[in-house]
């Protein structure tokens, strides 16, 4: 941290050590050379970052519209600590382009908000294929450094529970 006044208050430091997460990616299939690009990046900086390649799994849909429902199955197995939702949505010539990119975000928050699990969200939205191109890597990698990070946090802010055991005596 770069401000001293925050000296004696309690802060939880960003914590990017994947190690025993298990991380869930859904990966859209529509443009799919940016998304496989996009996964590649993805999975490449979840492993540099400690994440065991057995602890994540893969999803393919056929479109960023079908992102939040897979996200939505993955969630409900409680088997994972964090999603990424990955595709790339390119502008075309009609609206299509807003209502995809508009109704695959706001899906993909709502599932985050409702199950409480952590989702970075890697829909790229571009104006042309090469503007796709550029981002993919970084964008990838982006979302597997955000979804460790939130994963990590979640964990950090979740209370241990503790049962008491009552052994019949009072």
């Amino acid at each position: 941290m770069t401000d001293t006044n925050n000296d004696f208050v309690g802060v939880l430091e960003a914590d990017l050590n994947g190690q025993d997460l298990r991380i869930g990616i859904v990966q859209a299939r529509f443009n799919e050379d940016h998304c496989v690009a996009l996964t590649n990046a993805c999975i490449s900086e979840l492993i540099s970052l400690g994440v065991s390649q057995s602890d994540i799994k893969l999803v393919t849909v056929p479109g960023a519209l079908e992102i939040p429902f897979a996200l939505k199955k993955l969630a409900e197995t409680g088997e994972f600590d964090g999603l990424v939702a990955l595709g790339a949505v390119i502008r075309g010539e009609t609206y299509h382009f807003e209502l995809v990119s508009n109704e695959s975000a706001a899906g993909i928050t709502r599932i985050s908000i409702d199950s409480g699990l952590p989702i970075a969200n890697g829909v790229l939205t571009c104006d042309t294929d090469e503007q796709a191109q550029v981002r993919v890597n970084i964008k990838g990698a982006d979302c597997a450094k955000a979804v460790v990070e939130m994963a990590n946090l979640a964990l950090a802010l979740t209370p241990d529970i503790d049962f008491e055991v009552n052994d019949g005596e009072e």
